[in-house]
């Protein structure tokens, strides 16, 4: 017993780096990695903030305005009472002209009673001005999903490509060893030797091609995301959707909405400016004269209070004019987003035949590898009683491998097909 449970630490021991070592990642973390790390990824934060401010200011004009004023003047020709009064005895004499001279400070108090619904317009819009760079941002970040499907799948097709091509060289290596005995006694040519050994080298150089291939497209791939994703990295075939709709909820779509509601809530903005305004106002005033006191020569303080309703009853069409040219405006807009429903429709139709040409070839690949595997023996059984060459032989076996990473191909692309019929719908992946 206790040698056993000696052996079985041993072995986990020796397991254990090589299982923790591996990483898997999955093609929806590539997504989100990616869209965390990308430059535009920190926009919506931006214009989060950006609003929230904007909107802190329009908030405020419900608040009352504080001004200070100034103002000193001279006026060449003012009222003299004694003039007029010069023929009412006594009176002219009492009677002083008002000052040229006037010095005025103000303190101006200015509150808004009603505006029309501009405040609360202006907010609206606003509001939708988010929404809608929030969607172009994400819109924009979209677009990374057919990049990483390219790379991702990519790897995938090299990493199994690979395992095959190790499989097929281990095989080669082995026939050559055999074929070794039989060379040196005579029964086997040494040209039918050859024939493995430069089937070998075009296999090594196959390896080393994918080899290269792959550290370029893992280093894209690393790059895009973030992460560190290397040869050790192993890559999930994504969960295969079941029931696929052509519904479109791509985000290109939504945004043409949300810009629709920007238009809308504009609209609604220029027609608050129509609206009349009531407001009212103070003003706490120091001056010579003081006020409307223009018997008093000296400095003192007061104070007017007072409203007021403006109504802009007229405006030469501009509001009308503004209607049109959004009307106008929403008409474009509606005629790109059916134009861009059609082009994804099209394209949605496209891989949906190559979805369904796809699921054919692998359905066929597995007759075909069953086919060429019961060729390959047969070939080799011809081979050993010289019945055909080496080269005959060895064609056999390269059909019976291409085949086999066909077959692999096809089930990569499969699913990157169908995942890529569910980008272009703009429904997510699980």
């Amino acid at each position: 017993m206790k040698r056993k449970a000696l052996i079985l630490i041993l072995l986990l021991g020796y397991t254990a780096p090589t299982l923790f070592s591996q990483k898997f990642i999955t093609l929806k973390e590539c997504y989100e990695k990616a869209m965390a790390v990308n430059a535009l990824a920190g926009e919506k934060d931006a214009y989060s903030s950006i609003s929230r401010i904007k909107d802190e200011n329009l908030s405020k004009g419900w608040l009352p305005t504080l001004d200070a004023n100034a103002t000193a003047n001279y006026n060449s020709d003012v009222v003299d009472f004694s003039k007029a009064m010069s023929a009412i005895p006594g009176v002219a004499s009492i009677l002083t002209p008002m000052p040229h001279d006037q010095y005025k400070f103000t303190l101006d108090i200015n509150q808004v009673i009603y505006d029309g619904g501009a405040i609360k317009s202006g907010r609206a819009l606003e509001k939708a001005e988010l929404n809608y760079n929030e969607k172009q941002t994400e819109t924009d970040l979209y677009k990374l999903r057919a990049q990483i499907n390219t790379y991702y799948f990519t790897a995938m097709i090299l990493s199994r490509q690979k395992e095959l091509l190790k499989n097929y060289l281990d095989l080669i290596q082995k026939r050559i060893a055999n074929m070794q005995s039989g060379i040196d006694n005579g029964v086997i040519l040494k040209s039918d030797a050859d024939v493995l050994t430069s089937e070998k080298i075009r296999l090594e150089q196959q390896i080393t091609e994918n080899e290269l291939r792959k550290t370029s497209l893992l280093k894209i791939l690393s790059d895009l995301t973030g992460m560190v994703i290397d040869n050790d990295t192993e890559f999930a075939l994504p969960e295969q959707p079941g029931e696929m709709t052509a519904e479109l909820i791509r985000p290109e779509l939504q945004l043409f909405d949300l810009r629709n509601e920007q238009l809308t809530a504009g609209l609604k903005l220029a027609q608050s400016k129509r609206m009349p305004k009531a407001f009212g106002f103070a003003s706490l005033g120091y001056g010579n004269p003081p006020g409307q006191d223009f018997f008093t020569d000296n400095f003192d303080t007061y104070y007017i209070v007072g409203g007021g309703i403006k109504w802009n009853i007229f405006d030469w069409n501009r509001l009308k004019n503004e209607k049109k040219v959004i009307v106008i405006q929403q008409g474009i807009l509606e005629n790109r987003k059916k134009d861009l429903e059609d082009n994804l429709t099209r394209q949605l139709d496209s891989k949906s035949a190559e979805i369904s040409s796809l699921k054919v070839l692998v359905e066929t690949d597995s007759e075909l590898i069953a086919l060429r595997k019961r060729i390959t023996a047969s070939a080799e059984s011809q081979y050993e009683n010289g019945t055909i060459t080496a080269t005959e032989y060895l064609n056999e076996m390269n059909s019976q491998h291409q085949a086999e990473i066909n077959f692999e191909i096809h089930k990569i692309n499969l699913a990157m097909a169908r995942i890529e019929y569910m980008n272009i719908s703009g429904k997510e992946i699980e």
